[in-house]
């Protein structure tokens, strides 16, 4: 049997001051980049967080990693504002509008941040692991809806891709061109979300409009006998 070893509390206290000093200085690279563009330099990130350079390269090894930290921020906060907006009580329909309008305010309150990740910079994309974790979550939302509602679950994680990829793709492009507002580009998005999502689940003989719009799950299917 192994040796049981004792976890040391100044370990423990380090790792957690070193949690929240990065969580600190990806804020501070929010704000930088919201101010000053997606040009903005480690040394004004530093600047913003009131610290020099070789301070943050401490917590990041290179602009790349503190640029995948931002996107991990970035990642969270769609999905939390998402989530909310699409498990309130509403019919399905409107929950796809609302969670795409959350998703597009989101991204109209950090303008440049969001910018500079659509933009994969030295083959890496700072959004990867963030666009991953949301298609998983997605996939689980829809595996449960078609689940109840009798349908083919294989369907769920290559839908939840496509909105995914969809929602990047037209969110860069609202943020690039603004050339319709954000409650306009909202309202085409979620119309081509639900028509795409509730078209393809009518295919194969699923109706979307069966979820319960009382508490975000979803209602089984009944089998009726025909007349």
């Amino acid at each position: 049997m192994a040796p049981h070893v004792k976890s040391d509390g100044r370990t423990t206290r380090w790792d957690r001051h070193r949690a929240e000093r990065r969580e600190e200085f990806v804020l501070a690279a929010v704000r930088a980049i919201d101010n000053l563009g997606p040009d903005a330099s480690v040394a004004d990130i530093a600047a913003e967080a009131g610290v020099s350079k070789p301070v943050l390269y401490r917590y990041f090894a290179d602009k790349g990693e503190l640029h995948a930290a931002v996107g991990a921020w970035a990642a969270d906060l769609v999905l939390a504002r998402v989530l909310t907006a699409v498990l309130a009580p509403a019919s399905a329909r409107d929950r796809v509008t609302a969670g795409v309008t959350a998703y597009l305010d989101t991204l109209g309150e950090h303008p440049q941040a969001f910018l500079l990740l659509s933009r994969p910079a030295g083959g890496t994309d700072p959004l990867a692991a963030g666009k991953d974790q949301i298609a998983a979550k997605l996939t689980r939302l829809l595996g449960d809806a078609l689940r109840h509602l009798g349908g083919d679950t294989g369907a769920a994680e290559p839908w939840a891709h496509a909105v995914v990829g969809l929602g990047t793709s037209v969110g860069q492009w609202w943020l690039e061109r603004h050339t319709v507002s954000r409650s306009a580009a909202a309202g085409y998005l979620s119309d081509f979300i639900w028509h795409a999502l509730s078209g393809a689940a009518a295919e194969s003989g699923v109706d979307l409009t069966r979820l319960d719009a009382g508490t975000g799950e979803v209602t089984p299917l009944r089998s009726e006998k025909r007349r």
